[in-house]
């Protein structure tokens, strides 16, 4: 079959396919074997688990409940009673002067993203190309093949800061960064996938009064952050006014299969976003707000982040890097700083091979993990230090994940040694 260009950039490689599709073959094939280390699954929560199906049949056992969830379409901006519950949140805990109109939903995260970013960058009247700023690489793997049109992203290198005990930290380089003459917006993930990086509340700041100063937005893709499922392990403070576009999501909650992103923006994008619904979905799910609108209302979602999900990954991110730090004791390693998300971004400093020989000969072993090449959308010059890096998850169980960070470790000793 011959594609339109469209067909051909979306079913061409991408990073984002290989991640879905290695993680979706050993899903479905049912080998125990298999360690996934490298897919974005959340883990599953107990108290959480129980939490969700106690709510799930709740809303089964009362029919309005039910019909709201399933029988009916909300409207292309999303189920209204749980956006004006989610306004409400947002002044009462967060101070966002926010009301129902600043807020949509939309088929997931991903799909906002894909919204949002031909929506601020690409082809404009008279034939003027915007492009869309990442000012810290790595960055999120699923942004990369996003655009419309061929580089819409423009990114820069992160500064690195080595940190005691074989850690390290990114940091956003100020001297680095481009003019707006010819940007749509600028984007940043808090916490950061693949990193685990929290941006600062200072750089958050200074990146705000850039963005206000070049009179575009600024995107903040807040999945793994807050207020929920608030995946922080550092003190930061959520930000937002009229200049800036967050996005959260119900996937990080372990809501992964219901698809729900949230777009909180002016309320022009915010239309913006429910326009581009009803032409290509109709309709937003409205499964996602309405198991979890009680929770909303009432801040229990908030909650519930602070009592079973933040500790459940806290200490994994403990467990593994400790795991990791034993396995490779003697070998060149260094760890971004654990800071949030539920991933540890590893950096081989000096590594023989590509990343993605390693990643190969890991496959073969039945590991999983994600190459670091794949997390560096828009740079146009070639990094070797992205070559020499690994992001793992943490998320599933503690004894498969220990087990796979051995492999990884006798893979690594083999490439140095």
């Amino acid at each position: 079959m011959v594609f339109s260009d469209f067909g051909k950039r979306f079913t061409g490689p991408s990073g984002a396919l290989e991640l879905m599709d290695d993680m979706g073959h050993a899903l479905a094939a049912g080998d125990d074997g298999v360690m996934m280390l490298g897919g974005g699954n959340p883990g599953r929560i107990p108290a959480m688990r129980e939490l969700f199906m106690r709510r799930l049949a709740e809303v089964a056992d009362d029919p309005a409940s039910f019909d709201r969830m399933f029988a009916n379409y909300s409207p292309p901006a999303g189920d209204v009673g749980f956006r004006r519950s989610l306004a409400r949140l947002l002044r009462s805990h967060c101070g966002f002067d926010v009301g129902e109109e600043h807020i949509a939903l939309t088929s997931g995260s991903q799909f906002s993203f894909f919204l949002l970013f031909n929506l601020l960058g690409g082809v404009f009247d008279g034939g003027t190309m915007k492009k869309i700023l990442l000012p810290v690489t790595p960055e999120y793997i699923g942004y990369k093949d996003q655009g419309l049109v061929d580089n819409l992203f423009t990114a820069r290198r992160s500064t690195i800061k080595e940190l005691p005990d074989a850690l390290f930290k990114y940091r956003v380089d100020f001297d680095n960064l481009p003019s707006n003459e010819a940007l749509g917006a600028i984007c940043v993930s808090r916490p950061t996938n693949p990193t685990g990086n929290v941006i600062t509340d200072r750089e958050m700041g200074r990146l705000d009064g850039l963005a206000q100063d070049w009179q575009v937005p600024l995107i903040v893709d807040a999945a793994y952050g807050q207020p929920f499922p608030g995946i922080n392990f550092v003190d930061t403070q959520p930000i937002w006014n009229e200049n800036i576009i967050l996005c959260l999501s119900l996937s990080k909650l372990g809501l992964p299969g219901i698809r729900t992103g949230i777009v909180i923006a002016r309320p022009d994008i915010a239309r913006a976003i429910a326009s581009c619904t009803a032409v290509m979905n109709l309709s937003v799910p409205s499964v996602g707000a309405a198991l979890l609108d009680e929770w909303v209302a009432s801040g229990k979602i908030i909650e519930f982040g602070e009592t079973y999900i933040r500790p459940f990954y806290q200490r994994k991110a403990a467990r593994t890097l400790d795991a990791l730090r034993k396995a490779l004791q003697g070998y060149p390693v260094r760890v971004h700083t654990p800071e949030g998300a539920m991933f540890l971004w590893v950096w081989f400093p000096g590594l023989p091979i590509h990343c993605k020989e390693l990643y190969e000969r890991l496959k073969q072993r039945g590991v999983l993990v994600i190459p670091g090449h794949h997390f560096f959308p828009g740079l146009d010059e070639p990094w070797t230090h992205g070559e020499q890096c690994l992001r793992l998850s943490y998320a599933q169980d503690q004894d498969m994940v220990k087990k796979g960070i051995g492999i990884i470790a006798e893979e690594v000793k083999r490439a140095f040694d």
